[in-house]
Parts: C-alpha cells; sequence; structure tokens
C-alpha cells in the first residue's frame, strides 16, 4: 500500500526537483487531506468492475501535495534530499525544488576536470522544470530547465543525480528521465493546472 501511494505521488508530481517555489505556509490539515484523497485515489483503482458513470477527477493542490511532503512522506524521501517542494504551474508545466546532497553522488566514481559535478560539493538547492504530458495511462516528463543554486546545469547532471536518489534493490540504476512510465492506480491522465494537479481515472 505505501509503496503504491508513493508511485502515484512520484506520478503526480514526477521526483522531487522542479522551478523556483512560491512559499506556502504548510499544515498538517492540507497533509490529512492529501492522504485522505490518495487512499481514494488507490481504492478505485483496485476496483474489479467498470465505472458506468464515466471518469473520476481527483484534484490535488500545492498546498496539499508540499504539506503531505513535511508532515506525512519524510521517511519516504530518500536520505540527502530535504525540504522538497513541488508545484504544479499550468498547461502542463510542473516545477518544485529541494536542498540535495551532493557530496553522496560525486563521491560514487572517480570525475574528471570536464566533469561539472567536480565542481559541486556539500548540500545546494536544485530547481527544475518541464512538462508532464500524460495519455491513456502512461506518462513522459520533458526537462525545460535545472539550476544549482541558480546556475544551469546540463541534462546529463540532473540525471545522474535522479538516477542516485531513485535507486531500489529492484531498480539499481534509478529512474531515467527520458523513460515512460505507467500511471499507477488505473489513472488515465493527469491534467496540469496552476497550483492544482487533476487526477483522471
Amino acid at each position: 500500500m505505501r509503496s503504491l501511494r508513493f508511485a502515484v505521488i512520484t506520478a503526480v508530481s514526477l521526483a522531487a526537483v522542479a522551478p523556483a517555489v512560491a512559499w506556502q505556509r504548510l499544515n498538517k490539515q492540507d497533509s490529512d487531506r492529501f492522504e485522505a484523497k490518495m487512499s481514494r485515489i488507490v481504492a478505485l483503482g483496485n476496483q474489479k468492475q467498470a465505472r458506468p458513470s464515466g471518469p473520476v477527477t481527483t484534484p490535488i493542490s500545492d498546498a496539499e501535495i508540499n504539506a503531505y511532503l513535511e508532515y506525512g512522506a519524510k521517511a519516504q524521501v530518500p536520505a540527502g534530499i530535504v525540504e522538497p517542494r513541488l508545484n504544479a504551474l499550468g498547461e502542463g508545466r510542473v516545477g518544485g525544488q529541494a536542498t540535495v546532497d551532493l557530496d553522496a553522488v560525486r563521491k560514487q566514481k572517480q570525475r574528471g576536470w570536464l566533469d561539472p559535478m567536480s565542481y559541486l560539493t556539500g548540500s545546494l538547492p536544485l530547481t527544475a522544470s518541464g512538462m508532464l504530458v500524460t495519455k491513456d495511462g502512461v506518462g513522459r516528463f520533458q526537462l525545460e530547465s535545472a539550476q544549482i543554486s541558480g546556475v544551469s546545469v546540463p541534462k546529463s547532471l540532473l540525471q545522474e543525480l535522479l538516477g542516485y536518489y531513485s535507486r531500489t534493490p529492484e531498480n539499481p540504476a534509478g529512474i531515467s528521465m527520458d523513460d515512460p512510465f505507467e500511471l499507477p492506480a488505473r489513472i488515465r491522465e493527469i491534467q496540469v493546472q496552476r497550483g492544482q494537479a487533476n487526477i483522471v481515472q
């Protein structure tokens, strides 16, 4: 149940990176609302029978998902990622930010002087944005921009960070940013508006 719930969160927000996020006051009530909505989404996805009434849409606000990341999901966020924040930017665009431990990634292999990771140390703010395209139960993320401490970084560097922090025993290479992914819980599409994502099942 927990892994499926986190898969839904990942599909909604696509990992914990993105662009400058407006300051939000987070509260436990929004976190609880997010959990209740996730439970309904998962339960609806587990139903065997078809829904004659048509698609069901569940709206999830930026405040709800960020409150959940703050209050309910800390145990699910990988060590080395601090204060992730996510935003629906509208017209299919998503974004967010996090402080990321770059030392853990940099020390994974020898670095040449042309490798930008050679010069990044400590924990620094990472931001990124892009398009979340979903259709017929499949999603794809198209990166538009990424920055570390306000300086633009190449997609390859962001992919290395994503791969490292999304590793699992079943998938030791982690997530590839360019790979399409199946939306969990029978989600058909995610409609990204400004400040809100609508989950359609």
